[in-house]
């Protein structure tokens, strides 16, 4: 095709976009359905004006699960604002009455009770069994859910066998619930065949201590000892189980324990198994091209599921180079990882289109452009709606599950669960992102114009 052939496609393509874009905006719920949730949007919004303001919030988020007592809670409050040189009325009064021992109790009672109002926002609940009413109403409205067991990576050999068997009890009790849930032929059906209801994302890294670059097999050896028996346990019950893909350092680790595992006779036939691509990682184009190499020359019976995401470890990445004086593995504006994300889920579509019993696709994005994008390229070429799942995060992206339901599109949510202590450093990194005044979230909340919104990066 000559270069006027492919201007004429990208502006067809960017058309179909708009469209999308159109159609699922109109399908965003109000907020008056959501009026806790609006309340939350506006005190979030209002400390991303105030830099201070902003630092200070995440400071008592991230000390309240350490505070013994509301007395010493109140006590970090009032420290906390005092730093902030424009304080608003609230906060004012919150000083005065951490003045005294019954305004320290109170306010130190309000200050938990808040921190944990905003926890659930992101996290469904303290276990599997707590989530599952959540689970069942996100059912019910058409939308599918992953979940995972919130906690950072383990240190020791015991820590890591305990969250294997909490994998091996949530698959149970996932399996139990979700056999008794109505028929949603949307969440059930993709042209690769039947999907599983029950859905579990685990990290590689909190399956065992030793992932360590530097001494890789040790790490594989270790974590296969582990995921074995959970991949045979999601096979017996009929579950998906999906890969998160963390830092840099692990990554190469996780897929070859992945590749090696699923190569294996046993898992021929199953389970359903999925991966994360991060694009925002300069590399993500090659990482792909390892990922559909694999697909296309395995004899197992299930679509593979790659999740692309933008990626979630961009300041881990970036600091760590820069100490070594390394180039940086990510990109470094938003516009980059925007340009890759497009790029790949064009040749993810493109594989599921051809090939529906390789790869099956999920895109996990809050950027209204980043699904409208794959949405029309993919029905531009061809493509099945039901060959594309959207995948986002509780919390940030439910409107825009419900809006993707309602259009007849599949959509996931990826639902946290654990205690306060295990979520805390999930919970400050969804905190970030909702706040970043260059995010989706934001400029809609802005009142930035469709076009706007879905304008190529």
């Amino acid at each position: 095709m000559d270069a006027s052939g492919v201007a004429a496609e990208e502006d067809r393509l960017e058309r179909e976009i708009l469209e999308v874009g159109r159609e699922l905006i109109e399908r965003f719920p109000s907020a008056a359905r959501h009026p806790v949730r609006a309340l939350d949007e506006r005190a979030i919004a209002a400390s991303t004006r105030d830099r201070e303001l902003r630092a200070a919030l995440f400071r008592l988020v991230d000390v309240t699960p350490a505070c013994r007592s509301l007395d010493e809670l109140a006590e970090h409050l009032a420290g906390f604002a005092a730093e902030i040189e424009d304080r608003p009325p609230s906060l004012e009064a919150a000083m005065r009455a951490a003045d005294s021992k019954p305004g320290r109790l109170a306010l130190g009672a309000a200050v938990a009770a808040g921190v944990r109002h905003m926890a659930r926002r992101f996290i469904a609940g303290d276990s599997p069994a707590d989530a599952l009413e959540e689970l069942r109403r996100l059912w019910q409205a058409g939308i599918a859910s992953s979940l995972d067991l919130l906690g950072e990576a383990t240190v020791t050999s015991a820590e890591a066998d305990r969250y294997a068997a909490r994998c091996d009890q949530a698959l149970a009790t996932l399996a139990r619930a979700y056999a008794d849930f109505p028929e949603r032929p949307v969440l059930e059906h993709g042209p690769g065949g039947k999907l599983p209801r029950a859905d579990l994302s685990i990290k590689v890294s909190a399956l065992t201590p030793l992932l360590r670059p530097e001494a890789p097999r040790r790490g594989i050896e270790d974590a296969t000892r582990r995921l074995r028996p959970l991949l045979r346990r999601a096979h017996e019950l009929g579950a998906h189980l999906h890969v998160d893909m963390e830092s840099l350092d692990t990554r190469e680790s996780t897929l070859e324990l992945l590749f090696e595992l699923l190569s294996e006779p046993e898992f021929r036939e199953g389970p359903s198994v999925g991966v994360v691509l991060q694009a925002y990682l300069r590399d993500s184009g090659a990482e792909l091209e390892q990922l559909l190499g694999f697909s296309g020359k395995s004899d197992r019976l299930p679509p593979l599921t790659v999740r692309l995401v933008k990626g979630a470890y961009w300041d881990h990445e970036l600091v760590e180079a820069r100490q070594h004086g390394w180039l940086s593995p990510v990109f470094e504006h938003k516009q980059e990882s925007d340009r890759s994300f497009e790029e790949l889920s064009r040749r993810l579509c493109d594989r599921a289109r051809t090939s529906p019993e390789s790869v099956r696709v999920a895109i996990g994005s809050h950027n209204l452009r980043s699904i409208s994008h794959a949405v029309a390229y993919n029905r531009l070429s061809g493509g099945l709606d039901a060959a594309i799942e959207i995948q986002v995060l509780r919390g940030l992206g439910d409107d825009l599950a419900e809006a993707a339901a309602r259009a007849g599109l599949r959509a996931r949510v990826y639902s946290p669960v654990g205690d306060l202590v295990a979520g805390m450093a999930y919970l400050v990194r969804r905190l970030l992102e909702n706040t970043a005044n260059e995010s989706f979230l934001a400029e809609r909340a802005a009142g930035a114009p469709l076009e706007e919104l879905l304008a190529p990066p």
